[in-house]
């Protein structure tokens, strides 16, 4: 961890334990994680939400128990915007699958482990190409960890968006009849997740940017417009950590394609 890329807006933000838990709502609405008890575990999100993911992860490996979803999202989301190496990205994305894995078997109930293992590989699975992983069996997988984490936590808005992204995928991949039939990808379940997802997170950058993706995807240039709103609200918004940071840079990088 010890070569992790650097958070590009050091120094942006400073929070301290008593400044993450005064906005923890507003931190968490889209993962709907508890504030921890242990405050090994809180100095681990401290130093998540300043963007330090390499010390992130590795404080909450140390911390143990809710620790390991600490470590989980540091990992994934440096892996999925900071890490320029491919095959280290595809690499970290499975070590994040199987560590969520094993926190899933060992805390069945506990949402943030199924949505961490869902998040990683579907991620890896836009690596190596959505039509091999769906190949591969990982995308019932994806959908299987989402629709546990909505069961247990219905108000988890990422869920819902990463549940909308995969039906939206997964039908521009391989046509809405095959998606249907074989992986239960439905383009009106996929809006309707995105739909709900940003009623539960209205304020969320990555929501608007996968939102707007799909739209293109699902239905063509007649969203266009729409689309173009969404990524516009995506880049004007006010970034509350490191995490939203990096979405507003996705937003605006989008923008100017």
């Amino acid at each position: 961890m010890g070569d992790w890329s650097a958070f590009p807006h050091a120094g942006a933000f400073h929070f301290d334990a008593a400044g993450v838990l005064q906005c923890w709502t507003r931190l968490h609405v889209g993962d709907a994680e508890p504030p921890p008890s242990d405050p090994a575990v809180l100095q681990a999100w401290v130093l998540f939400h300043n963007g330090d993911f390499a010390q992130a992860c590795a404080a909450g490996l140390a911390a143990g128990g809710k620790g390991m979803t600490v470590a989980n999202k540091a990992t994934a989301i440096y892996a999925n915007y900071l890490e320029p190496s491919e095959k280290e990205r595809l690499d970290l994305f499975r070590l994040v699958a199987t560590r969520a894995e094993q926190q899933a078997q060992a805390t069945p109930d506990d949402p943030n482990a199924w949505y961490w293992h869902a998040y990683a590989l579907g991620r890896y699975s836009q690596g190596i190409s959505i039509a091999k992983a769906l190949a591969q069996g990982l995308g019932t997988k994806v959908k299987e960890s989402l629709e546990k984490v909505i069961a247990l936590s219905p108000r988890h808005a990422d869920a819902h968006l990463a549940l909308g992204t995969f039906h939206a995928e997964v039908i521009d991949k391989v046509g809405a009849l095959i998606g249907s039939m074989t992986y239960g990808a439905k383009k009106e379940v996929g809006l309707r997740m995105f739909r709900q997802g940003l009623e539960l997170h209205p304020a969320s950058v990555i929501g608007m940017v996968e939102y707007a993706h799909a739209l293109l995807m699902l239905e063509g240039d007649s969203r266009m417009d729409e689309a173009n709103r969404l990524y516009e609200r995506a880049a004007a918004a006010e970034p509350q950590d490191a995490t939203e940071r990096l979405d507003v840079d996705v937003a605006q990088a989008a923008l100017a394609d």
